[in-house]
C-alpha cells in the first residue's frame, strides 16, 4: 500500500518545493487540503489522521501545536522548533550511521536549518574524527539568496519600486542570535556557540557557506589537504554530498566559488582549499534544496524505504 502524505504549509516555499518534489511520484498518495480550508483546524485534523507521513512547514510554535495534535504519522518537520529537542532524530543521515538508522526508526524528524547544513557538514567530520577541538573558536560566513528569507523576503526583492539597499548583499544576525547556530553547537557537540555570519543577496536561491579554519589551533597539525582527505574519506558513496577535487577544480575557474552554483538542486559539494597553515571549507548547495526541502523529501525516501534520492534533482 502506497503511503499517504500531507504536506502542512504546502504555500510556502518549503512547502511548495516539497510538492513539486513529489507531485509526480507514483510511490505515494498525496494528500491535499482544499485552499479555502487550509486553516481550518478540524479539516487538517483529519487529514493528519490519514496520513502516514506529515510535513511541516509551518513557523515554530504552529508545527508545537501541529505535533501534540498528528498521533499517528511519522512527523517531518521543516521548522526549527524541535531540532536540538530530546526524542526528534537530527534528519542529516549523512553525518553518521546512527543518524541514518534515526531517521529511519523515528516517529519525529527535525530537518536541518539551511546555513546550519553547511556548517555541520564541514565541520561534523572534523570534531567527530578527533582533528578538529571542541572548543575551537569556530565561524561561518554564509552567502544565500532571498528565498530563505520566506514570502515577505521575496516579495520586498522582487516588488517593482523596492528599496534600493536592496541592490548589495546585506549582513544580519549582527547581534549573534541566528536561530541556526544552537543546532551548530548541539550537532557538534561544541564546547561554545559558533560565530556566524550571514548574509542575504539579490538571487533567489543557492547558498555558499564557508568555515575558515587555522590549523595551528586544531588537536594535532592538519594541514587543508589532511582536511580535505578526512571529508572525502567520510562522504565517499554518499549519493547527496560531494566532496570536490583539492582546490575545487573546474568547479572553481580561476579561483571563483560560485554561491549559486547548485541551485534549484537537491545535492550539496564540499570545497576544501588552502595551505599547511590555513584552510577553507565551503558548502555549496540551494538552500531550498539540500538546505530544506531536499533535505525533507530525503528523509521522507528513508523512513519509506524508497531509494534515497527518489523525486530528488541531483
Amino acid at each position: 500500500m502506497k503511503p499517504k502524505v500531507f504536506i502542512d504549509g504546502a504555500e510556502g516555499t518549503t512547502g511548495l518545493r516539497i510538492a513539486d518534489r513529489l507531485s509526480e511520484r507514483e510511490d505515494i498518495e498525496l494528500l491535499s487540503i482544499e485552499r479555502e480550508l487550509r486553516k481550518d483546524a478540524a479539516r487538517k485534523l483529519e487529514l493528519y489522521d490519514r496520513a502516514d507521513i506529515v510535513f511541516l512547514c509551518l513557523p515554530d510554535d504552529a508545527s508545537r501545536e501541529a505535533v501534540g495534535k498528528i498521533t499517528k504519522a511519522r512527523v517531518i518537520d521543516a521548522s526549527t522548533a524541535h531540532r536540538t529537542q530530546p526524542g526528534w532524530a537530527y534528519g542529516f543521515p549523512e553525518l553518521s550511521r546512527g543518524h541514518r538508522e534515526a531517521v529511519a526508526k523515528s516517529r519525529h524528524i527535525a530537518v536541518p536549518g539551511c546555513h546550519a547544513t553547511g556548517f555541520i557538514t564541514s565541520v561534523y567530520p572534523l570534531v567527530a574524527s578527533g582533528v578538529l577541538p571542541a572548543d575551537y573558536p569556530l565561524t561561518c560566513h554564509s552567502i544565500t539568496g532571498y528565498s530563505g528569507g520566506g514570502k515577505s523576503m521575496i516579495a520586498a526583492y522582487t516588488a517593482e519600486d523596492r528599496d534600493s539597499a536592496l541592490d548589495t548583499p546585506r549582513q544580519y544576525a549582527l547581534g549573534q542570535k541566528h536561530k541556526h547556530q544552537p543546532e551548530m553547537q548541539a550537532v557538534c557537540a561544541l564546547a561554545y556557540l559558533p560565530m556566524i555570519n550571514p548574509i542575504v543577496s539579490d538571487y533567489y536561491s543557492g547558498m555558499s557557506v564557508t568555515v575558515p579554519l587555522h590549523t595551528r589551533l586544531m588537536s594535532h597539525r592538519a594541514t587543508a589537504r589532511d582536511i580535505w582527505s578526512i571529508l572525502s574519506e567520510h562522504y565517499a558513496g554518499e549519493p547527496l554530498i560531494t566532496v570536490l577535487p583539492f582546490g575545487g577544480g573546474e568547479a572553481a575557474p580561476e579561483g571563483f566559488a560560485n554561491a549559486g552554483a547548485l541551485t534549484g538542486l537537491d545535492r550539496l559539494e564540499l570545497l576544501v582549499a588552502g595551505s599547511d597553515d590555513q584552510a577553507v571549507v565551503i558548502a555549496r548547495f540551494d538552500n531550498l534544496g539540500k538546505g530544506a526541502s531536499g533535505a525533507a523529501v530525503q528523509c521522507m525516501n528513508i523512513v519509506c524505504g524508497f531509494d534515497e534520492t527518489a523525486g530528488l534533482m541531483i
